[in-house]
Protein backbone atom coordinates (compact mmCIF):
# COMPACT_ATOMS: atom_id res chain seq x y z
CA UNK A 1 0.00 0.00 0.00
CA UNK A 2 0.85 3.73 -1.02
CA UNK A 3 2.61 4.67 2.50
CA UNK A 4 0.79 8.03 2.07
CA UNK A 5 -2.77 6.09 1.73
CA UNK A 6 -1.43 3.95 4.94
CA UNK A 7 -0.86 7.28 6.99
CA UNK A 8 -4.10 8.58 6.21
CA UNK A 9 -7.07 8.67 9.17
CA UNK A 10 -10.35 7.96 7.98
CA UNK A 11 -12.84 10.35 9.64
CA UNK A 12 -15.70 9.17 11.55
CA UNK A 13 -18.67 10.14 10.66
CA UNK A 14 -20.73 12.95 12.49
CA UNK A 15 -24.21 11.43 10.80
CA UNK A 16 -26.55 12.21 8.61
CA UNK A 17 -27.65 12.86 4.86
CA UNK A 18 -25.96 15.80 4.32
CA UNK A 19 -24.59 18.02 1.31
CA UNK A 20 -24.18 22.03 1.72
CA UNK A 21 -22.36 25.65 2.46
CA UNK A 22 -22.15 28.94 4.52
CA UNK A 23 -22.88 33.16 4.76
CA UNK A 24 -24.55 35.85 2.71
CA UNK A 25 -22.42 34.57 -0.77
CA UNK A 26 -22.73 37.16 -3.50
CA UNK A 27 -20.87 38.81 -5.96
CA UNK A 28 -17.29 38.00 -7.48
CA UNK A 29 -15.67 35.15 -5.85
CA UNK A 30 -12.10 35.23 -5.54
CA UNK A 31 -11.74 32.47 -2.79
CA UNK A 32 -14.21 31.09 -0.42
CA UNK A 33 -14.56 33.41 2.66
CA UNK A 34 -13.32 32.84 5.69
CA UNK A 35 -15.42 33.97 8.61
CA UNK A 36 -14.68 33.98 12.42
CA UNK A 37 -16.26 30.94 14.54
CA UNK A 38 -19.52 30.45 15.13
CA UNK A 39 -21.60 27.55 15.89
CA UNK A 40 -24.43 27.14 12.46
CA UNK A 41 -26.70 24.01 12.39
CA UNK A 42 -26.14 22.38 9.05
CA UNK A 43 -28.65 22.13 6.74
CA UNK A 44 -30.92 24.39 4.65
CA UNK A 45 -30.17 28.35 5.14
CA UNK A 46 -32.65 30.80 4.27
CA UNK A 47 -30.28 32.83 1.93
CA UNK A 48 -30.71 31.86 -1.61
CA UNK A 49 -28.41 30.22 -3.74
CA UNK A 50 -24.86 32.01 -4.36
CA UNK A 51 -24.43 33.59 -7.70
CA UNK A 52 -21.64 32.51 -9.32
CA UNK A 53 -19.66 31.66 -12.76
CA UNK A 54 -16.79 28.99 -11.92
CA UNK A 55 -15.24 28.81 -14.79
CA UNK A 56 -14.80 32.83 -15.53
CA UNK A 57 -13.71 32.87 -11.73
CA UNK A 58 -11.27 30.07 -11.92
CA UNK A 59 -9.54 31.06 -15.73
CA UNK A 60 -9.05 34.98 -14.34
CA UNK A 61 -8.35 34.14 -10.62
CA UNK A 62 -6.34 30.75 -11.95
CA UNK A 63 -2.95 32.26 -10.73
CA UNK A 64 -5.15 32.40 -6.77
CA UNK A 65 -5.11 28.74 -6.83
CA UNK A 66 -2.23 27.40 -5.07
CA UNK A 67 -2.97 23.77 -4.67
CA UNK A 68 -5.52 21.50 -6.12
CA UNK A 69 -6.78 18.23 -4.23
CA UNK A 70 -8.24 15.41 -6.73
CA UNK A 71 -11.26 13.49 -4.86
CA UNK A 72 -10.42 9.65 -4.81
CA UNK A 73 -13.44 8.34 -5.87
CA UNK A 74 -12.58 4.47 -4.47
CA UNK A 75 -11.20 5.66 -0.78
CA UNK A 76 -14.94 8.21 -0.76
CA UNK A 77 -18.10 7.52 -0.18
CA UNK A 78 -21.51 9.36 -0.02
CA UNK A 79 -24.47 8.19 2.47
CA UNK A 80 -27.92 9.43 2.89
CA UNK A 81 -29.89 8.27 5.99
CA UNK A 82 -33.60 8.24 6.47
CA UNK A 83 -36.07 7.01 9.04
CA UNK A 84 -38.82 4.85 8.07
CA UNK A 85 -41.65 2.55 9.45
CA UNK A 86 -41.71 -0.69 7.71
CA UNK A 87 -45.21 -3.07 8.14
CA UNK A 88 -44.52 -5.86 10.54
CA UNK A 89 -41.05 -5.05 11.16
CA UNK A 90 -41.40 -1.21 12.92
CA UNK A 91 -39.17 1.68 13.05
CA UNK A 92 -36.01 1.14 11.05
CA UNK A 93 -32.89 3.24 8.84
CA UNK A 94 -32.49 3.23 5.72
CA UNK A 95 -28.99 3.47 3.97
CA UNK A 96 -28.23 3.85 0.61
CA UNK A 97 -24.32 4.92 -0.19
CA UNK A 98 -21.57 5.33 -3.15
CA UNK A 99 -18.17 5.55 -3.91
CA UNK A 100 -19.25 7.87 -6.90
CA UNK A 101 -18.14 10.55 -6.16
CA UNK A 102 -15.62 12.77 -8.39
CA UNK A 103 -14.49 16.74 -8.12
CA UNK A 104 -11.26 18.98 -6.59
CA UNK A 105 -10.83 21.06 -3.60
CA UNK A 106 -9.05 23.94 -4.25
CA UNK A 107 -6.86 26.17 -2.28
CA UNK A 108 -5.39 29.75 -2.18
CA UNK A 109 -2.12 30.86 -1.68
CA UNK A 110 -3.43 31.55 2.07
CA UNK A 111 -4.01 28.02 2.61
CA UNK A 112 -7.69 28.18 2.59
CA UNK A 113 -10.28 26.59 0.70
CA UNK A 114 -11.28 28.31 -2.17
CA UNK A 115 -14.95 29.42 -3.52
CA UNK A 116 -15.89 26.61 -6.45
CA UNK A 117 -14.30 23.86 -5.26
CA UNK A 118 -16.91 20.90 -5.24
CA UNK A 119 -17.98 17.31 -5.93
CA UNK A 120 -20.65 15.47 -7.85
CA UNK A 121 -21.76 12.27 -6.97
CA UNK A 122 -23.61 9.84 -9.20
CA UNK A 123 -27.19 8.95 -7.55
CA UNK A 124 -27.98 6.36 -10.48
CA UNK A 125 -25.51 4.46 -8.14
CA UNK A 126 -26.91 4.53 -4.76
CA UNK A 127 -27.18 1.30 -3.07
CA UNK A 128 -29.13 0.47 0.23
CA UNK A 129 -29.98 -3.30 1.43
CA UNK A 130 -33.25 -3.29 -0.39
CA UNK A 131 -33.37 -3.13 -4.55
CA UNK A 132 -36.60 -2.90 -4.54
CA UNK A 133 -36.07 0.73 -2.08
CA UNK A 134 -32.91 1.92 -4.58
CA UNK A 135 -34.89 1.05 -7.95
CA UNK A 136 -38.41 3.19 -6.88
CA UNK A 137 -35.50 5.78 -5.84
CA UNK A 138 -34.14 5.99 -8.98
CA UNK A 139 -36.95 5.98 -11.03
CA UNK A 140 -39.11 8.14 -9.07
CA UNK A 141 -38.28 9.43 -5.63
CA UNK A 142 -34.76 10.69 -7.86
CA UNK A 143 -35.69 10.64 -10.96
CA UNK A 144 -31.84 9.63 -11.40
CA UNK A 145 -32.88 9.19 -15.38
CA UNK A 146 -32.93 12.75 -15.86
CA UNK A 147 -31.19 13.93 -12.84
CA UNK A 148 -28.25 11.42 -12.39
CA UNK A 149 -25.86 13.77 -10.16
CA UNK A 150 -25.93 15.78 -6.63
CA UNK A 151 -23.67 18.44 -6.94
CA UNK A 152 -22.07 20.56 -4.25
CA UNK A 153 -20.14 23.77 -5.02
CA UNK A 154 -18.12 25.80 -1.96
CA UNK A 155 -19.23 29.26 -2.04
CA UNK A 156 -17.51 29.86 1.88
CA UNK A 157 -16.51 28.55 5.10
CA UNK A 158 -16.53 29.42 8.63
CA UNK A 159 -14.95 28.67 11.85
CA UNK A 160 -11.76 28.43 10.12
CA UNK A 161 -9.28 31.59 10.75
CA UNK A 162 -6.20 29.89 8.71
CA UNK A 163 -5.12 27.30 7.18
CA UNK A 164 -5.22 23.41 7.96
CA UNK A 165 -1.94 22.16 10.49
CA UNK A 166 -0.15 19.38 8.96
CA UNK A 167 -1.74 16.37 10.52
CA UNK A 168 -4.07 17.88 12.46
CA UNK A 169 -7.57 16.92 12.62
CA UNK A 170 -10.12 20.59 12.55
CA UNK A 171 -13.17 21.15 12.36
CA UNK A 172 -15.29 23.94 10.62
CA UNK A 173 -18.20 24.71 8.42
CA UNK A 174 -19.15 24.73 4.24
CA UNK A 175 -21.28 26.67 2.87
CA UNK A 176 -21.99 26.37 -0.75
CA UNK A 177 -24.96 25.60 -3.55
CA UNK A 178 -26.14 22.43 -3.37
CA UNK A 179 -28.30 20.90 -6.30
CA UNK A 180 -30.75 18.04 -5.93
CA UNK A 181 -32.58 17.17 -9.02
CA UNK A 182 -33.50 20.47 -10.69
CA UNK A 183 -33.61 22.51 -7.25
CA UNK A 184 -30.63 23.98 -5.68
CA UNK A 185 -30.08 25.45 -2.14
CA UNK A 186 -27.83 27.28 -0.25
CA UNK A 187 -26.47 24.91 2.28
CA UNK A 188 -23.92 24.71 5.17
CA UNK A 189 -22.34 20.75 6.33
CA UNK A 190 -20.33 20.04 9.86
CA UNK A 191 -17.01 19.62 8.49
CA UNK A 192 -13.94 17.46 9.89
CA UNK A 193 -10.92 17.51 8.14
CA UNK A 194 -7.44 16.96 8.01
CA UNK A 195 -4.87 17.49 5.55
CA UNK A 196 -1.35 15.24 6.00
CA UNK A 197 1.01 16.08 3.15
CA UNK A 198 -0.19 15.61 -0.25
CA UNK A 199 -3.41 13.66 1.30
CA UNK A 200 -6.32 15.04 2.37
CA UNK A 201 -9.36 13.34 4.30
CA UNK A 202 -12.50 14.98 5.67
CA UNK A 203 -15.84 14.04 6.67
CA UNK A 204 -19.00 16.52 5.65
CA UNK A 205 -22.60 15.95 7.31
CA UNK A 206 -25.85 17.97 6.69
CA UNK A 207 -29.81 17.25 6.60
CA UNK A 208 -32.65 18.61 4.75
CA UNK A 209 -35.96 18.40 4.46
CA UNK A 210 -37.13 16.44 1.10
CA UNK A 211 -39.80 19.36 0.58
CA UNK A 212 -36.68 21.20 0.63
CA UNK A 213 -36.19 19.96 -3.05
CA UNK A 214 -39.49 19.19 -4.53
CA UNK A 215 -39.35 15.20 -3.78
CA UNK A 216 -42.44 13.59 -2.06
CA UNK A 217 -41.64 11.33 0.20
CA UNK A 218 -41.78 6.93 -1.19
CA UNK A 219 -44.30 5.84 0.58
CA UNK A 220 -44.68 2.14 -1.80
CA UNK A 221 -44.56 -1.69 -0.50
CA UNK A 222 -43.81 -2.15 2.86
CA UNK A 223 -43.13 1.34 3.80
CA UNK A 224 -45.87 2.44 6.10
CA UNK A 225 -44.31 6.01 6.64
CA UNK A 226 -41.01 7.40 6.03
CA UNK A 227 -39.32 10.38 7.93
CA UNK A 228 -39.51 13.58 5.80
CA UNK A 229 -35.86 14.90 6.94
CA UNK A 230 -32.83 13.34 5.77
CA UNK A 231 -29.47 13.14 6.75
CA UNK A 232 -26.39 13.28 4.46
CA UNK A 233 -22.66 12.09 4.91
CA UNK A 234 -20.06 12.44 2.86
CA UNK A 235 -16.55 11.11 3.61
CA UNK A 236 -13.74 12.29 0.93
CA UNK A 237 -10.20 11.61 0.28
CA UNK A 238 -8.22 13.52 -1.97
CA UNK A 239 -4.60 13.66 -3.03
CA UNK A 240 -2.83 16.72 -4.33
CA UNK A 241 -2.67 17.29 -7.86
CA UNK A 242 -0.82 19.93 -8.27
Amino acid sequence: MNPVHAARRRLAPLSLLALAAVTALVGPLPGATAVAAQEATPGVLAEPPATMDCAASLATDAPAVDDTFAIVSEESEARYRAQEELANIGAVEAVGKTNAIIGQILFDAEGLPRACSRFDVDLRTLQSDSSRRDNYLYENTLETGQFPLATFILTAVEGLDGPLADGEETTFTMVGNLTLRDVTKLVSWTTTATRDGDALTGNAVTAFDMPDFGIEPPVVGPVVSLDERVALEVDLSAERAS
